[in-house]
Formats: C-alpha cells, structure tokens, sequence
C-alpha cells in the first residue's frame, strides 16, 4: 500500500523521503559529504558492537564503468558507489561476528537515509549472497577473500525525482502474537461474552 507521505519530524520526513533513484547529473558528490556518509554507516548497530564492516569508496571513473557493465542491475550513471563489505574476522566476539549480514545491512539504511538529509540521492545494488555478484566486486576492487561485499550503493545528485511514500501495510501488522488476517478468530475467555444457562 503506497501512501504519499510528510511529516514535520526531520528523521521521519527523511525515511520517507528515501527513494531508489536510478538517474543522476554529472555532478560529482563532494568528498566531505561522502565522508559524513561513512560516518553515518559507523553509527548503525552492531552485536555487541562487533562492527565487522568494511568499506570500499568509488569515484574512479573506469571502475564505476565495471561495476555498470559487469553487473546485471548495476547500469547507473552515479559519479560515486559506497561497496559495503563484512570482515567477521574483524569481529572480537566469535558469536557476534556470525550477524555481519545485520550489522551491514543496518549500516547501509543509515547511508541511504543519510543521504537524503545531504541532498543526495542513491540506489541499493544488492551483491551478496550471489557468487557471481561477489566475484566480480572483488575483482574490481581487489578485496581479499575474508572479506564479503554485501551491497553496492551508488551515491550522486539526482536527475529524477520521486515522491515521498510509505508502503505500511496494516495487513503485515500482528499484535502479541501471529494471526491470519481476514479469519475470524475465536473470542478468549477474557472477551467472550457470559452464557447464560438455565438451571
């Protein structure tokens, strides 16, 4: 269910406005915004504050080429791309280590919120867990074999522009515990209403 959304809350408006643009100008995004977008990635969560994210930044214009010949949903025109990877073992805690996918993932969201609040705009490229996907990102980059590109976000200045939206859906919503939607549940015992009996 799409909605056409505003709110006066700066992070909500945010979120809402956070769209995947897959057109941009030529204009290149400068590098002290690209660093806030790297600050804000190191600010999501992690467990136990394992951190176990590695960052690759792309502005060179012969290997954003690669990346928009090589692969499938990779063809954007963005002057610049964040390649979120996983190193576990960077990772102090062994069990920790094993919510990498999570913790990157979350770091992602706070780049693609980010950068609406920076006037940018972006675009997700999933990558893991397609070996193929993964295979060519290191060979672009020339990332070692402990470490797993997760998502590729092209960053740039967009040449479209989208409305902001949610897509909440009340049927995706449970409360306290899982039930099908449009089902007649029995009532509890707490609401159901008395009998009445003769005696």
């Amino acid at each position: 269910m799409n909605m056409n959304m505003t709110h006066p809350n700066p992070v909500l408006s945010a979120i809402f406005q956070r769209r995947s643009i897959r057109k941009y100008t030529d204009q290149p995004v400068e590098p002290e915004k690209l660093e806030l977008l790297l600050q804000a990635a190191m600010a999501a969560p992690s467990a136990m504050n394992s951190k176990p994210w590695e960052f690759v930044v792309i502005t060179d214009s012969t290997k954003l080429a690669q990346c928009r010949k090589r692969l499938i949903f990779g063809n954007r025109n963005a002057p610049a791309a964040i390649l979120v990877c996983g190193n576990p073992e960077a990772s102090a805690n062994r069990v920790a280590k094993n919510f990498w996918v999570q913790d990157c993932s979350a770091a992602i969201e706070n780049i693609l919120v980010a950068a609406v609040g920076l006037g940018l705009a972006t675009v997700w490229i999933g990558i893991h867990p397609v070996k193929r996907f993964e295979r060519t990102l290191r060979e672009i980059t020339g990332l070692p074999a402990e470490v797993t590109p997760l998502g590729l976000v092209y960053v740039g200045y967009g040449a479209e522009q989208k409305e902001s939206r949610s897509q909440y859906d009340p049927e995706r919503v449970h409360w306290q515990v899982y039930s099908p939607h449009n089902v007649e549940l029995e009532p509890s015992a707490e609401t159901a209403s008395p009998k009445t009996t003769k005696e």
